[in-house]
């Protein structure tokens, strides 16, 4: 893969394929052609990984996302296909604007379309209103999916930094409706499947009630991740952590407002190319009677479906 195609979702400026590439030792004449190699090879050996012609340009993407290590790349698509396997309630959906319809409105999970200068993607998680239940989470859950199952295809990034507004929730309400064990799950799918590379996390809210929100989130994540969750209590906190040209005009920023970006992503989401695209990648899960013995012991221990030794950043 020598360009990214444009994407008016997903910008990215003059040479920064390049520039990741370097980031992550691929920029040297025929590495990224060798390394997914190394990985068409590899998956072609693995009896219980059902779909074996994953495109050129999305292994490139999860070698991107495990900072160039072929080795940590064959786990990263290990563990999501078994994921797909053991959790398939969360890649039930494909398609938002029919299956989804009563949690577009509650939530808004909007990539912006610039990037900061060291390549890194603001992404806005805002839940707009009280009526958030315990139904709602998974449904939530099940969006992230079909937004990460697309941003892994498109997007060629160094990370993300993303922004938790909460400005108009009560929090302490919208805890008391967590399922524990879900979001656990969540958060592994995230950072262990989709190889989510999170820079910061940035609560915004004036809730008195945050510091137990940190704390709670931090019992789903990796030390190293929860170590970079932040509080910013008002935009002007928020303008000093993320560069304030590039978020929507509700926040300050240049960027179209928050509300067109959503309604452009549903359209994008629900568009029949990418259902069609969803339907097809929610296959690539495993067979696990064909799984080598040992493997999945010592990859996957403890319950099936929680993932609690999975940790790395």
């Amino acid at each position: 893969m020598e360009s990214v195609s444009e994407n008016r979702l997903l910008k990215l400026p003059p040479g920064a394929l390049e520039n990741i590439r370097k980031i992550h030792n691929l920029d040297q004449p025929g590495r990224v052609e060798e390394a997914v190699k190394i990985l068409e090879e590899w998956i072609l050996k693995q009896d219980h990984i059902i779909k074996k012609d994953f495109s050129k340009d999305y292994l490139e993407r999860i070698l991107i996302s495990c900072k160039g290590s072929v080795e940590k790349s064959k786990k990263q698509i290990d563990r999501l296909c078994t994921m797909k396997t053991l959790t398939p309630k969360f890649f039930e959906k494909v398609n938002p604007k029919e299956e989804l319809q009563d949690i577009l409105d509650l939530v808004w999970v909007i990539p912006l379309p610039m990037i900061t200068e060291d390549y890194y993607r603001i992404e806005i998680i805002k839940i707009n209103n009280k009526n958030f239940t315990t139904e709602s989470f998974m449904k939530y859950f099940q969006y992230t999916v079909i937004l990460s199952e697309y941003v892994v295809t498109h997007d060629y990034v160094n990370g993300y930094i993303v922004i938790d507004d909460f400005t108009d929730l009560n929090l302490l309400e919208l805890m008391s409706k967590m399922n524990h064990v879900e979001m656990q799950q969540f958060m592994t799918i995230l950072t262990e499947g989709y190889g989510a590379r999170l820079k910061g996390i940035h609560i915004l809210t004036d809730s008195l009630a945050v510091e137990l929100l940190i704390k709670t989130m931090k019992l789903f994540v990796s030390e190293k991740i929860g170590n970079r969750i932040h509080f910013q209590p008002t935009l002007e906190d928020l303008h000093k952590a993320v560069p304030k040209e590039i978020l929507p005009v509700e926040y300050g920023g240049n960027e179209r407002s928050i509300e067109k970006l959503h309604e452009e992503w549903i359209e994008e989401l629900s568009s029949e190319k990418q259902v069609e695209y969803m339907k097809m990648m929610r296959e690539a899960c495993t067979d696990e009677t064909k799984r080598h013995d040992g493997m999945f012991n010592e990859e996957y221990m403890g319950t099936p479906g929680a993932f609690r030794c999975l940790r790395v950043d």
